[in-house]
């Protein structure tokens, strides 16, 4: 079954802190033998987080087929696991741009508990702008990089997370 993503919320210039464009709660596709959210589908609700950005930051062109093949394609991601998720658990997934240049971009998104704030997860995801017609690399549109330019100037506050930009690694003993 294919997965459904939420109709994107209108790019207003107002950019909130933290940038929350996703919430939901923990869907029965999602869940595992072991009766909690499968390492997978925390991949899933970072997914859901990217598209959601994307979207969002594309407005009014927040169709496909408005932006004629301009999108991005995700080059690296990170997970970090952090607690359990189970059935019907209110969720939300906040969004930080940590860097930009002309053709690429970092989140770092926090999947939360909703109802009790705990941090279930983090996904870090590199995404680059790829032209779907000729099938290869791109800088972005002049909107998309003057969105990602004043987001990342809206969120020069926020600390960069630590375990950003760390991948795996086993400590020597």
């Amino acid at each position: 079954m294919a997965e459904v993503y939420d109709a994107p919320l209108p790019w207003t210039g107002d950019i909130e802190s933290p940038l929350t464009l996703f919430r939901a709660e923990v869907r029965q596709e999602w869940i595992d033998v072991f009766q909690h959210v499968n390492v997978a589908h925390y991949l899933t609700m970072g997914d859901h987080a990217n598209w959601a950005f994307w979207n969002w930051l594309n407005g009014p062109d927040s169709a496909m087929e408005a932006r004629d093949g301009h999108e991005y394609v995700i080059v690296e991601n990170h997970v970090h696991y952090i607690n359990e998720l189970a059935l019907g658990t209110p969720i939300h997934v906040t969004t930080q741009l940590i860097g930009m240049d002309k053709k690429r971009f970092v989140l770092f998104h926090h999947i939360w508990k909703s109802e009790t704030n705990e941090l279930a997860a983090t996904n870090e995801v590199k995404c680059l702008g790829f032209n779907l017609t000729e099938r290869r690399p791109e800088n972005w549109r002049p909107v998309v990089a003057k969105r990602l330019e004043q987001i990342l100037q809206s969120q020069t506050g926020q600390e960069v997370p630590a375990v950003a930009g760390q991948g795996i690694a086993l400590k020597k003993s």
